[in-house]
């Protein structure tokens, strides 16, 4: 719990030294990202809602970073955590461990592989949805779930090589779900995605 409290504390402290709500200009944020940030309590405790320890619980916090940016979405996290508590068997531990693990820690290294592929890839609309939506998804996902599989033990009664492989299969349906609503996002409503602008990833060639 310790290690989880530090890394909540971290993430939360810089994301309100950032002061992210100055972008929105004294608005309410955009009703999608409302919208996505009201399902996660039903991702994050899944598994507490069928009590079947195999139903791991989704993460959707690579999507909800890249609707409204990594430090808009760490505080979103905080009441999507608040609502798993008060929905399911958890204790404040485990809603914690939440947090930080199907929250923070995904949502922090899908936005440093982003980073990285805006680096080193061409600045192109595929890479941007196949990049960002999908790969960096899917192997922020699993990052994460085996980092909390390796520092928070193993509760659920199952083997470690099967929760491992049970994490990395939820990772990537938390891939294929994020991918397919940023494809549709930038086709149709390229504003609901904070992290996305045509001028960078469909520039006009000139002439």
């Amino acid at each position: 719990m310790f290690i989880d409290l530090v890394m909540a504390l971290a993430a939360l402290a810089t994301a309100l030294a950032l002061r992210p709500w100055r972008a929105l200009g004294g608005a309410a944020p955009p009703w999608p990202w409302l919208a996505w940030g009201a399902l996660l309590p039903a991702f994050w405790g899944a598994d507490r809602y069928v009590h079947i320890p195999l139903a791991l619980p989704l993460s959707g916090a690579c999507l909800l970073m890249l609707m409204a940016g990594w430090p808009l979405a760490v505080l979103g996290f905080l009441p999507v955590a608040a609502l798993t508590l008060l929905l399911t068997d958890l204790d404040a531990a485990g809603a914690l461990h939440r947090l930080v693990w199907l929250g923070v820690a995904p949502a922090t290294i899908a936005m440093v592989i982003g980073a990285m592929l805006r680096r080193w890839l061409p600045q192109h609309l595929f890479v941007y949805i196949l990049g960002r939506g999908f790969l960096a998804t899917a192997v922020a996902g699993a990052l994460a779930g085996w980092g909390a599989l390796a520092l928070g033990g193993n509760a659920s009664g199952l083997s470690g090589e099967v929760q491992a492989v049970g994490l990395w299969l939820a990772a990537w349906g938390d891939a294929w779900l994020a991918g397919m609503l940023v494809a549709i996002f930038v086709a149709f409503r390229p504003e609901w995605l904070a992290t996305y602008a045509d001028r960078i990833y469909l520039p006009i060639k000139p002439g």
